[in-house]
């Protein structure tokens, strides 16, 4: 692949987060809250978490090990940065799922696509297609790259914290629904959604690449829609809980 055809596999996949973003105003995702059957044959919410996740942390390692510049230590420091995220939502997070929910073999396979894909955008700017003199170390001490890791771990306590109040709000047995509070969920009703972007915005940064601008445009894509089905939803089964003024959906003050 030259530079120029992975300009366009780039601009391919915007246009299709683009597209994404639109259906997905139309077509729940069916997992999580918004489970269903017709989706097709599903599996253990915890495996069908690791199956979807783990392929990505593995083919980034496996495009840094493939590369020359496997050694510089700009590159490295982007790479565990992000394989810590992928670390956690692979082999942390799904130990930590509660109850015994099911998620669709559809949307798995769906989703290790998208992240099989993801890696060769990230994986290949950083290791192959981005100029070698792009990062060298004087990097790790510029403002963006400090700023951009500064938002990413800010991100990624937000999502984790918020995934922790979610997954406390049932006891052991119980069926109910409960309205997220605490946290971040003072301002936004997905706020484990906006972590995640903050993460995302975090690693274009820090990465300063149309590749992680390109994740992060995704990651919004994909849970934008999402979270604005979560709020209509919570306004039906909680009126008046929360100012609805004032709480957003997704992004404070914003969206």
């Amino acid at each position: 692949m030259t530079v120029q055809s992975f300009n366009v596999f780039l601009a391919v996949m915007a246009a299709v987060a683009v597209a994404v973003f639109v259906s997905l105003f139309f077509v729940d995702a069916g997992y999580g809250k918004f489970y269903t059957r017709k989706w097709g044959p599903a599996i253990n919410n915890r495996l069908g978490w690791v199956l979807m996740e783990c392929p990505v942390f593995f083919l980034m390692i496996a495009l840094w090990l493939c590369s020359d510049r496997k050694d510089d230590l700009p590159r490295i420091v982007m790479l565990l940065i992000f394989e810590i995220h992928y670390f956690q939502r692979s082999f942390i997070f799904p130990l930590l799922i509660r109850g015994e929910g099911r998620m669709p073999l559809s949307i798995i396979v769906m989703s290790i696509l998208f992240n099989s894909l993801n890696a060769l955008a990230q994986g290949g700017w950083l290791f192959y297609f981005s100029p070698l003199e792009r990062y060298t170390v004087a990097w790790l001490a510029d403002p963006r790259f400090i700023a951009g890791t500064l938002l990413f771990f800010y991100g990624m306590y937000v999502n984790i914290s918020s995934d922790s109040i979610i997954r406390h709000l049932r006891k052991p047995g119980d069926n109910a629904h409960y309205l997220p509070e605490g946290g971040m969920f003072k301002y936004v009703t997905s706020a484990n959604y906006f972590g995640e972007l903050l993460e995302w915005v975090g690693f274009a940064i820090l990465s300063w690449s149309l590749s992680g601008a390109l994740f992060a445009l995704w990651t919004f894509a994909n849970l934008g829609p999402r979270a604005a089905r979560i709020y209509e939803r919570y306004k039906q089964e909680f009126p008046g809980r929360f100012d609805t003024e004032r709480v957003k959906r997704m992004i404070p003050f914003i969206y």
